[in-house]
């Protein structure tokens, strides 16, 4: 009987690389990390299957990945381009991310050109939908948004040794999205969904980030980080790790505002160290901690948390 070295096209694939790669790039979300290489299995068998002339149908590999705003999404979507290129699925294995607005027109005959754009661009690849359920407006008559659902389900059958969709959005929206659409529904195979960060998880990806940008925390704003990331998960609109860098930026802000008075004022020539080092007074001037839960509720991209 025929055999084949599935761990050989795992190497020489270079498989293994992609998913260390994820798990540096990500922190915590183990389900979602399991999920990914479950899939990566399947596929290297699939491929097994087909290099030993197994007769059979190829595999879908349209996704929808549910979760809140920055829980890793678009990363993954990323690392799964990757695996999808190097097993020989897709072509390029680039991806192409896109909203309702660069897919839906605003009059009619403007919807067909534009959708049909956007998948000329991903072809090859991997074309992610983030909040897919904006494409659906039933109190619209005059919504055009099924006209793109519907090119997209043509697409997403007649094309897929060359394409992979995946949409994105919270859980809830995305099911009421599939109810009401069961032909998108029925070509969906994979559904992962991406639960939020825990507190440790959240100061965790916030060191990550800070060497990332070349900055460091003192002790002082490795707690206050700690205290800031409690009070702020209790409020609306919190975007896990995107909340996060917004608040990073803000405080390296108000670092800079910080260090060049000192500088301006004669009192001192910051070091290397010192243009480097955010401290617990550069976290602790957000307004979350002026009243904690009972800091300004506005919308986050409005307001100074």
């Amino acid at each position: 009987m025929t055999s084949i070295d599935l761990q050989q096209i795992l190497t020489d694939a270079n498989i293994g690389e992609v998913l260390d790669q994820l798990d540096q790039d990500l922190v915590g979300l183990a389900p979602v990390k399991q999920r990914i290489r479950e899939i990566a299995a399947f596929l290297v068998v699939s491929r097994a299957r087909q290099q030993l002339g197994i007769e059979s149908a190829p595999p879908s590999l349209h996704m929808c990945f549910t979760g809140n705003p920055g829980t890793g999404k678009t990363t993954v979507a990323l690392r799964m381009a990757e695996i999808l290129h190097r097993l020989g699925y897709v072509r390029k294995g680039h991806v192409v991310s896109v909203t309702r607005d660069d897919l839906v027109g605003q009059y009619i005959g403007h919807t067909a050109p534009k959708t049909r754009e956007v998948l000329k661009k991903a072809m090859g690849g991997v074309l992610f939908i983030d909040e897919a359920y904006y494409l659906y407006r039933p109190e619209n008559e005059r919504d055009y948004g099924q006209e793109a659902i519907e090119i997209l389900l043509q697409v997403m059958e007649n094309n897929r040794d060359d394409l992979v969709v995946i949409l994105a959005g919270y859980k809830d929206r995305m099911e009421k999205f599939f109810q009401s659409n069961p032909g998108m529904s029925s070509r969906i195979a994979h559904h992962i969904d991406f639960p939020d960060y825990s507190q440790a998880e959240l100061v965790e990806i916030a060191g990550k980030m800070v060497a990332t940008m070349h900055y460091r925390f003192d002790d002082g704003a490795l707690k206050a980080m700690a205290e800031y990331i409690d009070f702020r998960q209790k409020q609306p609109h919190f975007a896990n790790a995107r909340s996060i860098r917004n608040a990073l930026d803000r405080a390296r802000l108000r670092h800079a505002n910080r260090v060049f008075d000192l500088a301006a004022g004669g009192k001192s020539k910051p070091t290397a160290e010192e243009l480097s080092t955010i401290t617990e007074a550069d976290i602790r001037a957000s307004r979350v901690f002026d009243g904690g839960l009972n800091a300004d509720m506005k919308v986050e991209s409005k307001a100074d948390f």
